[in-house]
């Protein structure tokens, strides 16, 4: 039931797999994002927010500087790229734990992992850019394959999304990418209606029960919000934790949130009574 990994950079950070559900703390370097927009996305207030959620207990932390809140306007690759020249090393340069690149454009990616960047969160599951997977594979780095959809329109909503991973992992190892390097996430709040994503978080257990482990990424998401009583997103890490937990008894690996500290204590709970300790 729990999957191993371990990874480890030329730099000398590590990510291992293997006694505990990871958390990745949630870096949003833009003016824009549904949750946090504009809070960091200055050089000083991301390094002091990414030391902080390290203390806090984040195994990893992800910048992403496009927001992709529901509405959002893309960004290009060069746009993308123009932010993180600002935040992107100062951001590795003051963390201890690997950083991952949030974002859909191959472009984008091979500047980060140029500059010491350690995963790829692709929210579009290689899909979108067909250069992506071939970045990946050049730089040797693990992929968090995203499942999304431009419409809402499924036949059994999870069938379909084991489709769209098959796919996406099929494109990976012909790229070369290791299945070692390979995680899954069923994109709670991207190409899902509200029921839709209860009922993906229902059937987690068909995601979780292949051999790639899986991130879930539901934090302070629109539709905790409505379970709430529709509550503005910073009332929703409560929500959040129980959505995460719901996960982690499914046998998801690791929970993407904007509230480390909240989840850090959660997890150390759930973990002990799921696995014993």
């Amino acid at each position: 039931m729990f999957k191993r990994r371990h990874y480890k950079w030329n730099d000398g950070k590590e990510l291992q797999l293997h006694d505990g559900t990871l958390i990745m703390g949630i870096l949003n370097g833009t003016p824009d994002s549904f949750s946090d927009g504009g809070l960091y996305n200055s050089v000083d207030a991301a390094v002091q927010h990414v030391k902080d959620m390290i203390v806090d207990g984040a195994d990893l932390i992800d910048l992403g500087v496009e927001s992709t809140r529901p509405g959002f306007t893309p960004l290009t690759a060069e746009e993308e790229i123009e932010r993180l020249e600002s935040l992107l090393e100062p951001v590795l340069g003051a963390s201890t734990v690997p950083v991952s690149i949030d974002t859909y454009h191959a472009k984008t990616a091979d500047y980060a992992f140029s500059k010491g960047a350690h995963i790829l969160n692709d929210i579009w599951g290689l899909h979108y850019d067909r250069d992506m997977a071939d970045v990946a594979a050049k730089h040797r780095v693990p992929v968090i394959i995203m499942h999304n959809s431009n419409d809402t329109d499924y036949g059994d909503i999870i069938e379909d999304m084991k489709a769209f991973f098959f796919t996406a992992v099929d494109k990976a190892l012909k790229a070369g990418i290791m299945t070692q390097n390979i995680w899954l996430d069923p994109g709670i709040g991207f190409g899902k209606t509200e029921a839709q994503n209860i009922e993906v978080m229902q059937r987690l257990g068909e995601i979780t029960a292949h051999e790639f482990p899986v991130l879930l990424a539901p934090s302070r998401k629109r539709f905790i919000g409505a379970m709430l009583g529709n509550v503005p997103p910073e009332e929703r890490d409560e929500g959040t934790v129980a959505t995460c937990i719901t996960g982690v008894f499914q046998g998801v690996d690791m929970v993407r949130v904007h509230n480390v500290k909240m989840h850090k204590r959660a997890l150390a709970v759930a973990d002990g009574l799921l696995r014993g300790e």
